[in-house]
């Protein structure tokens, strides 16, 4: 197998047709092709155990969640990114490749990844339309971020602990932090000496 370097430059066109071919996952930022660095067990725990919660709870609903391999359109031939667990209740999300009408996208945050997912990235996500939440989970400390939009379009912060219950308002669905954290073992995470 051939090494790729970390940056490739193509088209959107070019990269919606290449990178289904590619063991590794990328992302597209304005024609860069920019790789995706590998998670920790603490970080596919906790992904996994919020894809779970959602994924049961909207069992008998019309809205999909989708873990970690499926990308979403955040600006049509510029931006394509891959969150942790993303959910959509819009019958517009046809294509098999993407997501293109969010509702929650959330974020579980690693040293590498949490500057980007709290800027760049989470300035794009807001400019969806249908996009209502946006989470970052840590993993180093059970803790949780919900920036939500309200009904001027603003974004509010939400904090949650441990012994705290998380409503989700976009999908209706409450979750018990602890929930989230279940057989997370703090203490096992690198840690981010600047942050």
């Amino acid at each position: 197998m051939v090494a790729l370097p970390d940056y490739l430059s193509m088209s959107a066109e070019e990269y919606l047709l290449w990178e289904p071919t590619q063991e590794q996952r990328y992302e597209y930022w304005d024609g860069e092709v920019v790789a995706m660095s590998g998670g920790t067990r603490n970080h596919n725990r906790v992904s996994g155990n919020f894809f779970r919660l959602l994924d049961d709870a909207l069992a008998d609903r019309s809205c999909e969640v989708y873990i970690v391999d499926v990308k979403v359109q955040v600006e049509q031939g510029q931006k394509y990114f891959y969150p942790d667990v993303v959910v959509t209740c819009d019958q517009r999300d046809r294509d098999p490749q993407l997501i293109q009408f969010p509702c929650l996208i959330i974020e579980v945050l690693s040293p590498s990844t949490e500057a980007a997912d709290r800027g760049k990235k989470f300035a794009k996500y807001r400019q969806s339309p249908t996009l209502q939440e946006y989470v970052l989970v840590q993993v180093t400390q059970p803790f949780v971020e919900v920036f939500r939009r309200n009904q001027q379009g603003q974004w509010v912060l939400s904090e949650y602990n441990l012994d705290d219950k998380l409503q989700l308002e976009s999908v209706d669905v409450e979750i018990a932090i602890a929930d989230l954290y279940r057989q997370v073992q703090f203490g096992t995470e690198p840690i981010d000496e600047d942050l």
